[in-house]
């Protein structure tokens, strides 16, 4: 341990403290929790996937192995991880610039700095994004993959989709002649029907209302705990293979999903490459981090398990994503959706996220062969629902409750990430957040003149004097100068919340001023952090007056 540094944090996996009271009713209930949980994991890991220019059993063997990683390593009670659809975009244009082996190098760079990040306890820095940025790239998102889906829901032939917006939107155009009306109608009866499905089956529901006075309809009423989207995946796959429509498919487009383990593989690792791969891989690590351990507070609020340890549940995801790309993998992280259907399906702990990886691994590996049937057109309209759902779109509609710099800065990153992508959009977020977080600390900031003679100035300063504040204290110099004998200055500091070095400087100047000019300068009502710096500098010995 390096002297001065703080300790790293502990390899703790939550999983170690579950077991030690486990039980056997809390097994039967994280094992149905993660039996639910692996069979809405199916369509939306091929989902991700495909969307991502990826081949289907790519999202499918992430969920299975980072999923276990995840929950075995992690450092919470419930969280499920997998492939993400907030990773769709970013994986798209990594693919489209890089090429996969760069994908696979830049997603196992990307998990070692997510392993870095924990150890060295900077899991709590990612909370220090505005939630405004969050929800402006979060937004972005929705809209990117939405229309990443039209040319599936359309039926469109297009070879390959580009990655930016408003090449998506122009090869779009000139292909709309291509439209396959069978595809759209498979797509618009997926969205009706995933919107339709937990309506039909709420609690108050009049269609529930009425089979619950039925007694021998019973099979009919299990049905009412099946996910939407595998209802909507095996009815409207069937619907299609029988009436043979001519849509494509899975095993149209990519031959079908091997009905094997994956092969492991070393990617073609240089550190040349990997220093091209710097923007991508900090893209994947950062949105990595915020999407997991913002599922994660979710869970907390959701779930009566202990709160998430941030710093290990970076670990655990960078774990995941070193091993994944060496199976053919892409990015994984906390998924909210699965998550939330986890933690309603009665789990308890990391036990249901184990069970879940299972579960999909024996759905692939027993039914492979069927999902060549499944039209891409449904797992279109599955992914439009995802955005749909991922976007927070009631915070347009409340954006005139806030401040211009809370608008300024989710609506230009909501833009920017459309536009240009997420990399651009976090990093002028967050400029933003700087630029208007020192622009209104500088306006708390002010210095108040109380009492004035012609031998003396009392000042009392407010707030913080810092780097974006020390402007301020002109008015106070040019009071200095603008006298015509020596005149003493008496600063009261009790309302002085932080002084930085600039500030200290400021002081140091207006000192310099005073005392050239034959005046002394005196500073009372000190605060700890202020008291202290001008202390360890000196600059508190030269003060004529000092407490």
């Amino acid at each position: 341990m390096l002297q001065g540094l703080p300790p790293l944090a502990p390899f703790r996996p939550r999983l170690l403290s579950d077991i030690r009271t486990y039980n056997r009713d809390r097994f039967v209930r994280d094992a149905g929790a993660g039996a639910t949980v692996g069979i809405v994991a199916l369509p939306l890991a091929m989902a991700f996937a495909i969307a991502s220019g990826l081949s289907p059993e790519a999202g499918l063997w992430t969920a299975i192995i980072a999923g276990f990683i995840i929950s075995a390593l992690g450092g919470t009670s419930v969280q499920i991880g997998g492939p993400a659809g907030a990773f769709i975009v970013i994986v798209y244009g990594i693919v489209e610039r890089y090429g996969l082996a760069n994908l696979l190098i830049s997603t196992i760079s990307a998990g070692v700095l997510l392993f870095l990040l924990g150890l060295f306890r900077l899991g709590t820095l990612v909370r220090y994004v505005p939630v405004s940025v969050v929800i402006g790239f979060t937004n972005g998102i929705a809209v990117l993959i939405g229309l990443s889906q039209l040319r599936d829901w359309f039926g469109l032939e297009i070879g390959k989709m580009p990655a930016d917006f408003f090449s998506q939107i122009a090869t779009i155009w000139r292909h709309i002649e291509t439209f396959n009306p069978w595809a759209f109608g498979l797509g618009v009866v997926c969205v009706v029907g995933l919107f339709i499905w937990p309506q039909l089956w709420a609690v108050d529901s009049q269609f529930r209302r009425q089979l619950e006075k039925i007694e021998t309809v019973s099979a009919l009423k299990a049905t009412s705990r099946l996910p939407a989207p595998v209802v909507a995946l095996v009815t409207l796959s069937l619907a299609a293979w029988l009436m043979q429509l001519p849509v494509e498919t899975i095993g149209s487009r990519f031959g079908g999903i091997p009905q094997s383990l994956p092969v492991f593989q070393l990617p073609d690792f240089s550190w040349e490459t990997v220093r091209l791969l710097v923007v991508p891989t900090l893209t994947i690590a950062l949105l990595g981090a915020i999407e997991s351990l913002l599922c994660a507070r979710v869970a907390d609020q959701l779930s009566d398990t202990p709160k998430h340890d941030p710093n290990q549940e970076l670990m655990a995801q960078g774990v995941a994503n070193a091993v994944v790309p060496f199976f053919g993998g892409m990015p994984a992280t906390g998924t909210i959706a699965r998550t939330v259907t986890n933690i309603r399906a009665g789990a308890t702990s990391p036990v249901a996220g184990i069970v879940h990886a299972a579960t999909l691994a024996l759905v692939v590996l027993a039914a492979a062969p069927l999902a060549q049937h499944i039209p891409l057109a449904v797992l279109a309209g599955v992914l439009l629902f995802v955005a749909w759902n991922m976007g927070e779109w009631k915070e347009f509609g409340r954006l005139k409750h806030f401040s211009n710099h809370y608008r300024l800065m989710m609506v230009s990153t909501f833009l920017v990430t459309i536009v240009f992508d997420l990399t651009v959009a976090v990093e002028l977020g967050l400029v933003l957040a700087v630029v208007l977080f020192v622009r209104r600390q500088s306006e708390i900031f002010r210095a108040e003149a109380v009492a004035s003679t012609e031998q003396q100035l009392t000042f009392r300063l407010f707030g913080s004097l810092f780097f974006g504040a020390v402007a301020k204290i002109d008015p106070i110099v040019a009071a200095v100068e603008a006298s015509r004998q020596p005149v003493n200055v008496m600063l009261d500091a009790t309302q002085l919340i932080s002084l930085d070095t600039t500030g200290l400087d400021a002081l140091e100047q207006l000192h310099k001023v005073i005392t050239k000019r034959g005046g002394h300068l005196g500073i009372i009502g000190l605060n700890e952090q202020p008291r202290s710096l001008m202390e360890r500098s000196g600059f508190a010995q030269h003060l004529h007056t000092f407490q």
